[in-house]
């Protein structure tokens, strides 16, 4: 049984396993802390090139999200000791910033959390790093794909497995696979709550939508098979046949009619090339 809680935009929130139901101060709330999401991964569109340094970007989007009166939501969680995470070809999710320099071909995932007025704004996005080969521009946009054709699965009386479902059949029906060990979730005053938003499942399964529901769908998609294994630093998620994997991340918010995508690009620059 789906349990749901209408909460203040003020009230103090526990991950307690209920699905947060939001007012139209919150919608306020999360409209500038994606934006500011947005607006982050739109400046670092020139800067993803080859030479530079993860560690380098990551100094990038701290300076950023501090001179926009936010922090960080990744700074500190959990142990983890960076603004981002920057995961790089191979590499599904949760990649360190460091000293590794980027090269020409590569393809880039950079998640990004600013945690605004305590409202985080969770978006990740793909750069291509100078002549990248047509297979990889070609999975990447066909994850932009995915992560759209979920979006507008995201409605009232949907149910979410309607959003795993539409995201599977477009990504199987390119040959590629879906990543399954990790999932969207809800988000709001808290980083990680419920639900958990899967990117392969059965239409017509899980909770449904409801107005107020804010929650993230970010669909990792493998050039080959879909299993992830994860490195020995507990956080780099990689494919298991070092295949390539690209994501995009919205969050998003259910309306009356349908959806509001938060972290929409203030300049189009939802995907590449920028």
């Amino acid at each position: 049984m789906t349990n749901y809680q209408t909460v203040a935009p003020d009230e103090t929130q526990l991950r307690d396993g209920t699905i947060k139901l939001h007012g139209p101060e919150a919608f306020a709330g999360m409209r500038r802390a994606g934006r500011l999401a947005a607006e982050n991964l739109d400046a670092l569109a020139g800067r993803v090139v080859p030479g530079v340094t993860t560690q380098a970007l990551d100094d990038f989007v701290r300076e950023f999200t501090l001179d926009n009166g936010a922090v960080p939501a990744t700074l500190g969680y959990r142990g983890y000791a960076h603004s981002c995470c920057i995961s790089i070809n191979h590499v599904v999710c949760h990649g360190i910033p460091s000293e590794r320099t980027l090269k020409d071909g590569d393809i880039v995932n950079i998640d990004v959390t600013p945690l605004l007025d305590g409202w985080h704004g969770d978006s990740s996005r793909m750069f291509l790093v100078g002549d990248v080969p047509l297979k990889a521009r070609r999975l990447v946009d066909v994850t932009y794909e995915c992560l759209m054709l979920g979006v507008g699965q995201a409605k009232p009386g949907a149910r979410l497995g309607d959003i795993g479902a539409a995201i599977q059949r477009h990504a199987e029906a390119n040959r590629y696979g879906v990543v399954r060990e990790f999932c969207g979730h809800g988000v709001g005053r808290l980083f990680h709550d419920a639900p958990e938003v899967v990117h392969a499942a059965k239409a017509g399964t899980g909770p449904e939508m409801v107005p107020g529901m804010f929650f993230t769908i970010e669909p990792m998609i493998n050039l080959g098979k879909s299993p992830v294994k994860l490195l020995e630093d507990g956080w780099t998620a990689v494919t298991r046949d070092r295949s390539l994997s690209a994501q995009f991340e919205h969050t998003v918010g259910i309306t009356e009619d349908g959806c509001e995508v938060f972290t929409l690009s203030p300049k189009g620059l939802d995907k590449p090339p920028y």
